[in-house]
């Protein structure tokens, strides 16, 4: 479905409290009658809309250009609408709903006929989490129903962590887009498949393996084996080209300058990405500097990499060259979608 005109609702300034905004009503109207919409989330900004209906899911997929065989999250705006969506919840969801909902987390549980087939890509478990961002939940509990969103962008390309993204990526092609500022942590949620008898963490995200663990102790928690669950994904972001600008991004462990420099020689324009401790080392070899941020502040890393992949793609350069992070709380979460962005080019 095509668009002469995507609408915009800015609740930017909406405080959360009743009464509700009439755009957000607007908007709930929007999803509850079947079509797409595009709202904040305290990760990126999802495109929503009616998991129940067939058509409705269609739209996403349409407007995205995503495969059929990737399944989508299921956002509900309170604990007890997604009793009707399973057939079971296991104990470990339960556990970890209680801890981080709503949050950045994403459950998967066996399922109940609730949903649209489309949504799960044929499989017998979904995938539920309830977000914290308050414009999220309030859109959710007005438009009524459980409500599929993945993010709002096209398929392979950054995910929007800004309105202005989801602009660019899919004006005209969905009904509206409420628009109420920027995404905190900035990564997708963390998905973790309680389906079996140990909980598997298939996505790092904004809740970390570290604070899993406290919860659920390490000797019920594994890592996916990423080739296993690569040909049939239970979760977003496991199979197909993901996060990636459309220049080459190349990953750089020791050695940014010595690279940057080769490329020039080739005649390539380079885009360097790296914290700001590195700026003034490393600015002189690059085109384009891409500052990611402080260090010392992985989280203000994690929120500002889609924006700061985006800001390079535009900058139209030949190559862009990232650093590298320690793999742990967030930086794992921030090495996973750097490391498929690179893997895409």
């Amino acid at each position: 479905m095509s668009y002469k005109h995507t609408k915009i609702w800015n609740v930017d300034n909406w405080d959360g409290k009743e009464p509700l905004p009439p755009e957000l009503e607007e908007a709930g109207l929007c999803i509850s009658r079947g079509e797409a919409v595009a709202f904040p989330t305290e990760t990126v900004y999802g495109l929503g809309a009616d998991a129940r209906r067939d058509t409705a899911v269609e739209q996403i997929f349409a407007a995205k250009g995503r495969p059929g065989d990737n399944p989508l999250i299921v956002h509900i705006g309170d604990r007890s609408q997604w009793h009707p969506l399973v057939s079971s919840i296991p104990d470990m969801a339960e556990k970890l709903a209680d801890a981080f909902w709503p949050g950045p987390l994403t459950l998967i549980v066996p399922k109940s006929d609730a949903v649209s087939e489309k949504v799960t890509a044929g499989l017998d478990s979904l995938a539920v989490r309830m977000p914290e961002h308050p414009v999220a939940r309030a859109l959710i509990n007005e438009a009524g129903v459980p409500v599929a969103a993945p993010s709002a962008n096209r398929s392979g390309r950054p995910s929007p962590t800004k309105a202005e993204h989801v602009t660019y990526d899919l004006d005209g092609q969905i009904a509206g887009i409420v628009q109420g500022g920027d995404a905190g942590y900035g990564l997708e949620s963390t998905v973790v498949d309680c389906t079996g008898e140990k909980a598997v963490i298939l996505r790092p995200g904004g809740i970390t393996r570290e604070q899993l663990t406290d919860v659920l102790g390490a000797e019920h928690i594994v890592q996916a084996d990423a080739a296993a669950e690569e040909d049939t994904p239970k979760a977003p972001g496991m199979k197909y080209r993901h996060y990636a600008p459309s220049s080459p991004l190349v990953l750089i462990e020791g050695g940014m300058q010595k690279a940057a420099l080769a490329a020039r020689r080739e005649g390539k324009t380079v885009g360097i990405m790296a914290v700001d401790e590195h700026r003034r080392e490393l600015e002189a070899s690059a085109d384009v500097f891409i500052p990611l941020g402080s260090k010392d502040k992985p989280a203000g890393i994690a929120a500002k990499l889609y924006d700061n992949l985006r800001a390079a793609d535009q900058s139209g350069v030949d190559v862009i060259f990232c650093e590298t992070f320690p793999k742990e709380g967030i930086g794992e979460a921030v090495m996973n979608r750097l490391e498929k962005a690179a893997s895409a080019s």
